[in-house]
């Protein structure tokens, strides 16, 4: 596997939390060992961009955390037509 930015795996946690869903399911849709998903969900919670839902004990992308994503992704779809182009 290639090494991934801040900002991929980022990606990848608002992605594997759309909808809602638990701590381990995150983990493993995200490619992350235990101790570097702790340290992404508080910075995400932190920012706002992922919620914690205490009643069901699982992990929510916020609205903010969608716009994130979606620009994310746009993002990724603009630099990959760019590099076919060159």
């Amino acid at each position: 596997m290639k090494y991934r930015s801040r900002t991929e795996i980022v990606g990848n946690i608002l992605d594997a939390a759309n909808g809602g869903t638990t701590k381990t399911k995150i983990m493993y849709k995200a490619f992350l060992s235990y101790g570097q998903l702790k340290e992404y969900l508080s910075l995400l919670i932190e920012n706002n961009l992922i919620e914690y839902l205490d009643g069901t004990k699982t992990f929510k992308t916020t609205e903010k955390g969608l716009n994130l994503l979606k620009m994310h992704n746009e993002m990724g779809e603009l630099l990959h037509t760019t590099v076919k182009n060159v």
